[in-house]
């Protein structure tokens, strides 16, 4: 069976043309995903003539994995404007009411009109009061926090690493992940690289690059891989 073939009908096996039924199984390559085996033997013999279609399949999914742009991150949509939101942190904000993450081009619309209204500053999303102090705003994020909302639990994480306390910012950032929050796969990725509350793992790092689902962490998962 021709390699162009094989692309194209991935019914069949490769390397011996046996059809897809009940009792065969047929497993992709799983460099290229191009074609399908019907056993390790067949994957073998099949390996000379695969070759180089594998080698340039695999290095065009590599390409797509760097350079492909998503509609949106894994940062979500401004829940005001509905745009993406930047993967820039600074260019958002947190809101320790109700963990929404708003643009600052909305967060700075909303500060214009209650200046111009004279109102006391509310959260633009759900209308909450503004907290006066970082510690009244440090208690709104431990209530998030209590009813599991992952977003919280990632952003006190993220604040206890930057306050070096690593093992504290590791507890966090695994308790949101689990919750399936995608910062917290980026961040727990960055502590197993720099062994930072946790001894470091490229194995676990690999792992929380792939389940973070952000662009930035997929360029480097893709970069540790090249070879």
């Amino acid at each position: 069976m021709s390699e162009d073939n094989a692309a194209v009908d991935t019914s069949c096996c490769a390397s011996c043309g046996i059809a897809e039924v009940d009792e065969v199984k047929l497993k992709e390559c799983a460099t290229c995903y191009l074609v399908r085996y019907c056993s390790e033997e067949c994957q073998r013999d099949h390996k000379s003539s695969h070759k180089e279609d594998c080698k340039k399949r695999a290095a065009e999914l590599r390409d797509e994995l760097l350079f492909k742009q998503p509609e949106s991150t894994h940062r979500g949509d401004c829940p005001i404007c509905c745009l993406p939101l930047s993967l820039h942190p600074e260019k958002s904000a947190m809101m320790v009411c109700c963990s929404k993450f708003i643009c600052d081009g909305c967060d700075l619309a909303n500060k214009i009109r209650e200046m111009e209204e004279r109102r006391h500053p509310k959260c633009p999303f759900c209308r909450y009061p503004i907290p006066d102090t970082d510690e009244e705003g440090d208690k709104r994020i431990m209530k998030r926090i209590e009813v599991n909302d992952p977003v919280a639990i990632t952003q006190w994480g993220l604040e206890q690493h930057i306050k070096g306390n690593y093992s504290t910012a590791f507890e966090y950032s695994t308790r949101a992940a689990e919750l399936g929050d995608a910062v917290a796969h980026c961040h727990l990725a960055d502590l197993y690289h720099n062994g930072h509350g946790v001894e470091k793992d490229k194995g676990k790092k690999m792992y929380h690059h792939q389940s973070s689902n952000s662009p930035i962490d997929l360029i480097s998962y893709a970069s540790d891989n090249q070879e």
